[in-house]
């Protein structure tokens, strides 16, 4: 029921998740829509949380990677989640945990880097 209330609200926005519900990896989607949406772009999960595509400077202090440009391992996405990115200054640690984390890092290992049509800043 969850899953089906978070869809219509994306529906809604003009953007859905892309990933089918029947996915391996849709969790991963929705969760990353839920939890890491508000500071990463990710168009496989209908996330623009980070700057606008076009800027290739400033923003605000919570913009993070965009991940349709920015290719990312599990292990590197295990060890953001697990410590609050790299920095430690901006994401919150363990914003999801355990097998939900599992989930958010194979989904951003699988789709990340994909690119952005728009898009000419490639190196963030």
């Amino acid at each position: 029921m969850l899953l089906l209330v978070i869809g219509a609200g994306l529906s809604a926005c003009g953007d859905t998740i892309d990933v089918a519900e029947d996915d391996p990896l849709h969790r991963g989607a929705v969760l990353f829509s839920e939890r890491c949406a508000g500071c990463h772009t990710l168009d496989a999960a209908a996330a623009r949380g980070s700057r606008p595509d076009r800027q290739t400077s400033g923003g605000e202090r919570t913009n993070g990677p965009n991940f349709n440009q920015r290719k990312e391992s599990y292990e590197d996405v295990i060890y953001a989640i697990q410590n609050g990115g790299f920095s430690g200054a901006i994401m919150p640690a363990n914003i999801v945990l355990g097998g939900d984390a599992e989930e958010v890092a194979k989904f951003v290992e699988k789709y990340a880097g994909g690119g952005d049509a728009g898009s000419t800043d490639q190196g963030n």
